[in-house]
């Protein structure tokens, strides 16, 4: 077998100091095959792939029996021999690509930046082969695309970027970092698909990491789990998805989501928002004349959250569903529409009035660690609004934020450390406990569980539910997941291009969906079926 492969490592080592990070991991990837590595954030599996490509950050280090690319023992390599290789025949594709792309450089020359350093072409050439790139991937408007920056594209749209650059030089292994974990069901059903087909054409070896095995069960070939550094299982996709041998692995696979149909039977009270005609157009330049073109992204939206309920909101990236929150929550205005929040005007409130009514609403964003200021104690950060709104002392608000903390799962020495110092998951934790301190009446939930693993998504669905009932919350759940909002809504709107094209029941909406765009989102869930 390992004749054969492409790539071939045997017990490979990582090192920070005295410290192994991953202990012995042994694997074998042919031509053409994908090779999907799974498990949870700190399981090693990254670092595993960033080893191969001679990535890993200053103060760690690989070693290993054997690590053979291709025919070349990768650890004899000069640094210098190494980039070249991994320009030319291999290649990485992070799970961000937003930081993985330069902020103030036009995503067709950051593209074009691989050509000029591994072929003699000229610019003219590079920037018609970034071109022929950019449609092989799907990129539509090309031309508009190559002069866009990186925050002027959608994520679907900077993850095919990523992939151009990643394909340019048509590697014989292409490592794919969780690409899909933040997408779009549909977009993510649509770069998975352009992987697997570009995998063909190519004859490329794909290694996949990954947390969800309803990734794995669309584009694996082969399987090896990792826990804690370790790998604790390997076999062949459909042999280990049906019988899993190892307790880590029933575990991963029964964390994963599912679309829950069953009619909830909550009791929601009084009216606590009312949203009628939202409207929200942003105009900006297009084309190379800078004609103005104005984008709807709200567009006469209406929406109802009673005392004690969950209203999830589903839709696709671009389908107006954070414009909505922020609009709701006055960090952006609209420009036409009502919202009544507590019997009172919010839109109208300015000053003082709209601090005061701030109290009783609170966000919860998708990045806990960009949602945390990093020089500041996670204490300080919970306690921020305690200090605004109450007249409670230093020692009244620390006990007010431990208890809190406690309440959200976490110790009372979170309070003297930093967001650096915690996992994503206690760190999504942490932005809920902050949100939390003014015990609001309703929490908008804007992505808050899309960037975490299946197992510690399932503890903060299980911890919102806890919290819901302690404080009496209503929420407003929006997710691109629509596993996770059956689970958690009691009604659900779903937005397409600035409108609600569909809401009621969850039950009903997703259990007999009327409009095609919704029967679109439920057939793009990844593993279900």
């Amino acid at each position: 077998m390992a004749a054969m492969s492409l790539l071939s490592i045997k017990n490979l080592q990582v090192h920070v100091g005295s410290s192994s990070l991953v202990h012995g991991i042994s694997l074998s990837l042919e031509k053409g095959k994908t090779l999907c590595v799974v498990g949870e954030s700190g399981s090693g599996k990254t670092l595993t792939a960033l080893s191969v490509m001679g990535l890993l950050a200053d103060g760690l280090s690989a070693q290993a029996d054997e690590m053979m690319f291709d025919g070349i023992d990768l650890q004899t390599l000069t640094p210098k021999a190494r980039r070249l290789l991994r320009g030319r025949s291999m290649s990485m594709i992070f799970q961000e690509p937003m930081t993985s792309l330069n902020p103030v450089m036009r995503v067709g020359a950051q593209v074009a930046e691989v050509f000029a350093i591994h072929t003699t072409m000229t610019k003219r050439e590079r920037v018609n082969a970034v071109l022929e790139l950019f449609r092989k991937v799907q990129l539509h408007d090309e031309q508009r695309i190559y002069e866009s920056y990186p925050h002027q594209l959608s994520g679907g749209q900077r993850q095919r970027v990523m992939i151009a650059m990643a394909l340019a030089m048509k590697p014989k292994l292409l490592i794919a970092d969780e690409p899909t974990t933040a997408l779009d069901v549909t977009v993510q059903g649509e770069i998975l698909a352009l992987i697997k087909s570009l995998q063909q054409e190519m004859n490329m070896a794909v290694l996949f990491v990954t947390h969800d095995f309803g990734v794995v069960k669309q584009i694996a070939d082969d399987v090896l789990v990792m826990e804690h550094g370790k790998k604790v299982e390997e076999g062949k996709v459909k042999q280990l998805l049906s019988k899993p041998k190892h307790a880590y692995t029933k575990k991963l696979l029964a964390a994963m989501p599912q679309l829950d149909l069953k009619a909830k039977k909550t009791r929601p009270g009084k009216s606590l928002l009312e949203a009628r005609g939202l409207r929200k157009i942003y105009t900006r330049k297009s084309g190379w004349l800078g004609a103005k073109q104005e984008l709807k992204a709200l567009d006469s939206v209406d929406l109802s959250v009673l005392a004690g309920q969950t209203v999830g909101v589903v839709g696709e990236s671009g389908s107006g569903k954070s414009t909505l929150a922020r609009c709701l929550v006055r960090l952006i205005e609209p420009d036409a529409g009502q919202v009544v929040f507590l019997n009172e005007d919010l839109l109208a409130k300015r000053g003082k009035a709209l601090r005061a009514a701030r109290k009783h609403m609170q966000m919860v964003f998708q990045d806990p660690f960009s949602s945390l200021n990093p020089r500041m104690k996670v204490g300080e950060s919970v306690g921020e609004g305690l200090r605004a709104h109450t007249d409670l002392s230093q020692a009244e608000r620390r006990a007010e934020v431990i208890e809190i903390l406690s309440d959200c799962g976490l110790p009372a020495d979170s309070y003297d450390r930093y967001p650096h110092q915690f996992s994503g998951g206690q760190r999504q934790r942490i932005c809920i406990a902050r949100a939390l301190a003014l015990k609001p009446k309703l929490v908008v939930c804007d992505e808050a569980t899309s960037s975490l693993d299946v197992s510690v998504q399932g503890q903060i669905l299980a911890l919102l539910a806890d919290l819901k009932a302690k404080y009496n919350l209503s929420y407003l759940f929006i997710s691109h997941d629509l596993r996770i909002v059956s689970q958690v809504a009691d009604e659900v709107l779903v937005m397409q291009n600035g409108r609600v094209v569909e809401a009621g029941p969850v039950h009903q909406v997703f259990g007999k969906p009327k409009e095609k765009y919704t029967k679109a989102l439920l057939a793009a869930l990844p593993g279900q079926g």
